[in-house]
Formats: C-alpha cells, sequence, structure tokens
C-alpha cells in the first residue's frame, strides 16, 4: 500500500463542474461568465476540462448556450476540452465548435438508462456507434462516460462482469480512446473501486480510463486513493463540489475538485494544479449559481491558512507566564 506517499505521482485532474455541475443549476449563468470560468479553470493547470453539453436546450436550457462558450474559450496548451454529445447531431455540433474530445454517456444499468436516456443498452450502443464513427471520420477522439458502475439506485448492485462486458464493446469493439467509470449516484466503496479499476487496467492497459465519483456517501476520497493504488491516475472532479443525479434523492455533487488537489498533494501527488487559483475559481461560483457550495476548502480554507490568535492573546499570555 502506498496511499500515505504519493512520492510525486503524477494524477490528471480533469475537471467536469462547467458541464455536470452547471446542468444540474436551475439558474442560467451568463455565456461570457461561463468563458471567463473555464479559462479560470485552464489557468489553474487542469489536465482537462468538460465544457459543455451539445444537448437540446429543451432538455437542458442551463447548457442551450453550448457552442458559444466552446468557440469563446481561451485554449491552453495541454489543455483537453471536451464536450458531452447525446446524439449524432450533437456530435456535429461540438465538432464545428472546436472540442477536442467527445463525451458519450449510457448506464451500464438498464433501469437506469431507460429512465436517464429513455432508450435499452442496446439501443444506446448502437446509436453512441454512429456518433462514434463521425468523430472518427473527423479524427475528433471519443470517451465514453459508463454511469452506474458501482450500483444503480433503482436495481442494485451491477454485476463486474456486466460492467466489463460494456467496457469491452466501447474499448475493443468500438475503438474508444477511452473509458469513464461513473459512480453516478454515490454507491462506490473501496474495495469494489480497487477491484474494478484493478481489471480494468489488465484488460485494456493502453485505454486511457477515468474515474468519475459523486460524494453523496461521503466515500468520495476513500475511493479516489482505493482507485489510485490499483492503476488509476485519472479523475473528473467538480469546482466548489457541485452537480448531482435526478435519479438519486438525496444525493450530493461530483467530488469537489479543489478538496482533491488539496488532499492529494498534502499526499505528495503531483496534481500539476494552481490550487489558489482553483479555490479562487471556486469563490466565484455562489455569486454565479445563486447559493452555496459544498466546498469545505472555499469554507475553512487550506491545512496551513492559518488564523490569528485571539485578539486578547498577549493579556492570556502574560498571565499564564505569571503564574
Amino acid at each position: 500500500m502506498t496511499l500515505w506517499n504519493g512520492a510525486g505521482r503524477r494524477i490528471y485532474m480533469q475537471e467536469v463542474g462547467t458541464r455536470d455541475g452547471l446542468q444540474a443549476e436551475t439558474a442560467f449563468v451568463p455565456t461570457e461568465d461561463k468563458i471567463a470560468l473555464v479559462d479560470a479553470l485552464s489557468r489553474s493547470g487542469l489536465a482537462k476540462i468538460e465544457v459543455t453539453a451539445f444537448v437540446s436546450p429543451k432538455a437542458i436550457p442551463a447548457l442551450s448556450d453550448a457552442d458559444a462558450v466552446l468557440r469563446g474559450i481561451e485554449r491552453r496548451p495541454g489543455v483537453v476540452y471536451s464536450a458531452l454529445v447525446p446524439n449524432v447531431r450533437g456530435a456535429e455540433r461540438a465538432i464545428e465548435a472546436g472540442a477536442d474530445e467527445l463525451n458519450l454517456v449510457m448506464s451500464a444499468s438498464e433501469t437506469h438508462n431507460l429512465a436517464n436516456l429513455r432508450m435499452t443498452r442496446s439501443q444506446s450502443f448502437d446509436a453512441l456507434s454512429d456518433v462514434a464513427a463521425i468523430a472518427r471520420r473527423a479524427g475528433v477522439p471519443v470517451n465514453i462516460s459508463l454511469s452506474c458502475t458501482f450500483g444503480c439506485p433503482m436495481e442494485g448492485d451491477v454485476a463486474a462482469d456486466t460492467v466489463m462486458d460494456w467496457c469491452s464493446a466501447f474499448a475493443g469493439d468500438l475503438g474508444a480512446g477511452g473509458v469513464t467509470l461513473c459512480d453516478t449516484t454515490g454507491m462506490a466503496y473501496p474495495t469494489k473501486v480497487a477491484a474494478l479499476t484493478k481489471a480494468f487496467r489488465e484488460r485494456w492497459p493502453g485505454t486511457e480510463l477515468t474515474l468519475h465519483f459523486h460524494n453523496t456517501r461521503g466515500l468520495g476520497m476513500a475511493n479516489m486513493l482505493a482507485a489510485i493504488d490499483a492503476g488509476a491516475d485519472r479523475f473528473d472532479a467538480s469546482l466548489g463540489g457541485i452537480g448531482g443525479c435526478p435519479y438519486a434523492p438525496g444525493a450530493s455533487g461530483n467530488v469537489c475538485t479543489e478538496e482533491i488537489v488539496h488532499g492529494l498533494e498534502l499526499m505528495g501527488y503531483d496534481t500539476g494544479v494552481d490550487l489558489g487559483g482553483l479555490i479562487d475559481a471556486s469563490r466565484s461560483l455562489p455569486a454565479l449559481i445563486g447559493h452555496d457550495i459544498p466546498s469545505q476548502i472555499v469554507k475553512a480554507g487550506r491545512r496551513l491558512d492559518l488564523h490569528r490568535p485571539p485578539a486578547d492573546f498577549e493579556a492570556i499570555r502574560e498571565r499564564a507566564h505569571s503564574r
């Protein structure tokens, strides 16, 4: 076990708050503010930013400005700018707007896939195969986000063999460059995370693997450490800890980017992220979305952000020394 000492090992942090987070908000964040937020995140040194989603404006009005946002951001070398696309039309729009990667989504759970996407898993796979073909012709990489890989709130446990079969369909048959194992409703726990991560790594060592956790039951950081110990090095997280899932009543948001970066850096891992810049970006969120955010780093500060002693500290010290 090496969890207590990262020894400079590189961990790649991928921001999803500008998509997964903002799509769950009722307030519409103005386009120019979205662009400024993405630009601030780019400057912080994140490896990848899921900028937006090219979906129906009626379905997700919060992201109805996807084209303008993706076209308006400042592109920084070394940062991958990804966009979620649900179908062929969304893929065409995202490619035209300059997405570096297309993120496609389906669920490992049949019930969740039907509830969330209104299709069976087989129907989703067929539709996503068409999207992948368009991306391949355009030379744009594809990542598959497989929801509910650690459990479904309507079915319960999802068998590891089922998860691996769908990973095989995408990483093998479809030729996806990356796969994200998603803990969509916060049902993951460390030993299950370690087992799935290890199994994936052994079967597809050349495929980019990302883990996507929610902190619904307080296990977000523990799950990330278990995944790291099993060979993972890429993780989604959301600025301020915003986001959630409509099919998990009481669910909290994604794991919080600044909390994760703070914790990993204390343990010696190299995230390549400017934590101060990340915290500054997170502090801008409440004004944009109209409510407080879960981030404990914004509330309490970093571990060594020290505080002044009490106003009467000198008098306390003098009395203590005079005894």
